[in-house]
């Protein structure tokens, strides 16, 4: 996929798309924008909170167009554009929250929180949805980074795409939808494991030029 990738990063800079980072999505549906309210139409779950699921993998995302029960027929990757990560613009799963992030939510919530939850991103995550609706379900998770995204300046949860070797990217789950932009979608094909199909990427829509 590097002559994929060369592509589209200069595909970003040729549109002025300033502080983002390439990042890859997986879906058994073609459309053209994203949209929150289909959100547990994939998997069905949240685990890792609420909001638009991307992965440095390109093979990663192509193997998620799969994973929906029904998902016979065709699969989409979609290349997109996501604000690149800063000190203080996301959250890390199972890591310490960054201390300007707790600042700013104590002064907005006017409480301070407890040093065990400030030590797990994940733990954050989920006393927001707490103290935001007083449970941590769809409705709390939605709240909460809604939450991060309006009143503290949060893009994004982080994680790695591999717990073994952090070193071989992340995934990310996007608060809004404005903040995505999509560079390139590709029709894949899987194997009878989801494995993306070597010479099988056709693209079928790029930025500013449908294909």
């Amino acid at each position: 996929m590097l002559l994929i990738n060369i592509y589209e990063l200069k595909l970003a800079g040729k549109n002025n798309m300033q502080n983002t980072d390439i990042m890859y999505h997986g879906s058994h549906n073609y459309f053209t924008e994203f949209d929150l309210k289909h959100v547990l139409e994939g998997s069905g779950k949240i685990k890792f909170g609420y909001g638009v699921y991307v992965t440095s993998k390109y093979s990663s995302a192509a193997h998620y167009s799969g994973q929906k029960a029904q998902s016979e027929g065709e699969n989409f990757v979609y290349t997109v554009a996501v604000p690149s990560l800063t000190d203080d613009n996301y959250i890390m799963f199972k890591q310490p929250v960054n201390a300007k992030i707790v600042m700013r939510t104590e002064n907005v919530l006017g409480e301070k929180i407890p040093d065990k939850v400030k030590a797990d991103g994940k733990l954050f995550r989920k006393y927001l949805a707490n103290t935001l609706t007083g449970n941590d379900d769809f409705i709390g998770e939605k709240a909460a980074a809604e939450f991060l995204d309006n009143k503290i300046g949060v893009d994004c949860i982080v994680w790695p795409y591999s717990w073994r070797n952090p070193s071989l990217g992340t995934n990310r789950a996007i608060f809004n939808v404005n903040k995505i932009e999509i560079i390139r979608i590709d029709r894949v094909c899987l194997d009878a494991s989801k494995h993306l199909i070597q010479d099988t990427v056709v693209p079928v829509f790029q930025l500013n030029n449908e294909v």
